[in-house]
């Protein structure tokens, strides 16, 4: 019989350092990272040609995405923001028109407000852009632990690109039967194809 592993603590460390790393970023070169992914993401032939693009609205400690949502807005694309439904990992993303239509939200994070917004309907033509502490090499991720991804990418039947510093990309992370890879992960210096 296979001996089960419970991950959980493993990986809650693993979140707590990568917290520590994020905050004693350097902000000067946090910017000059955040921008050179921004325009690798925008020069991405899969966000080019999506019909609409979910981006997660970033944090301090984020690859920054507020300038990459209004270079989107700009070119006239449709964009999705998620909003957290509730505190069991339900999550919907709203189409929004600028950074105005944004709340605060769940755990603080800039959210829409879905009585102002309309949900995002998608395609296979459409990208979720992924946020994680950390990507593998085959695209497996260490998110925040709530689950709201996950359970999100379940379902979703586009494509999806996540992006980190590179710092952030490891060999190899324990994952679980639920966790679903990204197609392709965006970082200052490569973009990892694994489509």
């Amino acid at each position: 019989m296979e001996k089960v592993i419970d991950i959980r603590p493993i990986k809650k460390q693993m979140r707590s350092s990568c917290k520590e790393a994020r905050r004693s970023m350097d902000k000067v070169i946090k910017a000059n990272f955040d921008k050179k992914i921004q325009n690798k993401l925008l020069n991405l032939f899969l966000i080019r040609e999506a019909d609409v693009v979910l981006t997660y609205v970033s944090t301090e400690i984020e690859v920054k995405t507020l300038d990459f949502i209004e270079a989107l807005l700009k070119q006239g694309k449709k964009v999705g923001v998620p909003k957290c439904l509730n505190d069991k990992g339900d999550m919907d993303f709203f189409l929004i028109e600028s950074l105005s239509d944004l709340e605060s939200g769940f755990f603080g994070v800039q959210e829409p407000d879905p009585q102002k917004s309309k949900i995002a309907e998608t395609t296979e033509k459409s990208v979720c852009v992924v946020p994680a502490f950390l990507f593998d090499e085959a695209g497996f991720r260490l998110g925040y632990g709530k689950g709201y991804y996950d359970r999100f990418l379940s379902k979703f039947q586009g494509k999806t690109v996540g992006i980190c510093y590179d710092e952030n990309i490891c060999d190899s992370l324990m994952h679980g039967k639920y966790d679903r890879p990204v197609g392709l992960i965006v970082t200052e210096k490569r973009i990892i194809d694994l489509l």
